[in-house]
């Protein structure tokens, strides 16, 4: 595969096509923005140092990008396709549609649905076999992981098709192998973030504590290892089987029962925004991300070192 088609060149799409263009593909993006193309390539730009620092592909070359309106114009000649519109079901399941209609048949089209099931998103669709979930991480130039999911006429081709073109430019693709809405790891991070926003309704502890506690503690194993690996350590020599037992038996019947199932009515959600407020201490969003950022080049590149 050599030519990427960006369907929706938004902060997620324009993303993906600064990554695309990293690993040496040639990449068309559509957005219908009176300004797509001008944030498209300005988000390339700006990415680009990040994404040397990182590591580029031979031929890889941020002028190897062009820009189509129309977005049934930008898929005729591709070799993949990443759909990144807005989360809208309906607008995304008219969008597939009229792709793919223009789309040679055997070419995938992934979609970077946060939550929506491809199965919806594609039912308009006349070749839903190849039709299949994408979803990144924000900033997807930075974060490897891809969640692939398939729906229940995607087929079996078209999942391991889109893991090994994910894997072959650099990602890290998991299979998800059933539709829930969120997919897996947002799933996970609602789980956290629940029990994070109860433990400052319950005045457990401030939003800046809760936050240290994440980033400061397993956050850091996190980066390594999932909890599943983290918890086989903790076990010690007995590992796994001897943590579940003893730990994993004390967390499902003394924590498990006790989290917290807040609801954000406007005084919860006034609370976690002052507290954000408060924690962010005058950085503005432009100031935090650049923060992020940087540590995020750090640790990835940390891990390349760890795992040669």
């Amino acid at each position: 595969m050599k030519r990427v088609a960006v369907i929706g060149a938004g902060t997620i799409g324009a993303s993906w096509a600064a990554y695309f263009l990293s690993r040496g593909l040639s990449v068309v993006a559509s957005d219908p923005a009176e300004n797509g193309e001008e944030f498209v390539r300005q988000y390339i730009e700006t990415a680009w140092p990040t994404l040397t620092r990182l590591g580029l592909a031979p031929d890889a070359a941020p002028e190897r990008i062009r820009f189509e309106r129309d977005p049934t114009a930008a898929v005729i000649e591709a070799d993949f396709v990443q759909e990144s519109a807005p989360e809208r079901e309906d607008l995304k399941a008219d969008l597939f549609e009229d792709l793919d209609r223009a789309m040679r048949p055997e070419v995938i089209l992934a979609s970077s649905s946060s939550h929506i099931p491809i199965s919806r998103i594609s039912a308009q669709c006349q070749h839903p076999e190849r039709c299949v979930i994408g979803h990144p991480f924000n900033p997807p130039h930075m974060i490897p992981l891809v969640e692939v999911v398939g729906g229940e006429r995607t087929s079996p081709e078209t999942v391991q098709r889109a893991i090994a073109f994910y894997r072959d430019i650099g990602k890290r693709p998991i299979y998800v192998r059933k539709e829930v809405s969120g997919h897996l790891v947002n799933r996970l991070q609602a789980a956290l973030w629940r029990e994070a926003i109860s433990l400052v309704v319950d005045g457990v502890a401030t939003v800046a504590d809760v936050d240290a506690g994440i980033a400061y503690g397993p956050g850091l194993r996190w980066a390594i290892m999932g909890p599943h690996l983290t918890f086989h350590l903790a076990g010690g020599v007995g590992g796994m089987r001897h943590f579940m037992p003893h730990l994993g038996v004390f967390q499902a019947e003394e924590c498990w029962p006790s989290l917290g199932t807040p609801e954000l009515t406007p005084e919860v959600q006034e609370l976690i925004v002052d507290g954000v407020d408060e924690e962010a201490n005058g950085r503005g969003i432009a100031e935090l991300a650049a923060e992020r950022d940087q540590c995020l080049v750090a640790i990835l590149q940390a891990l390349q070192s760890c795992r040669k």
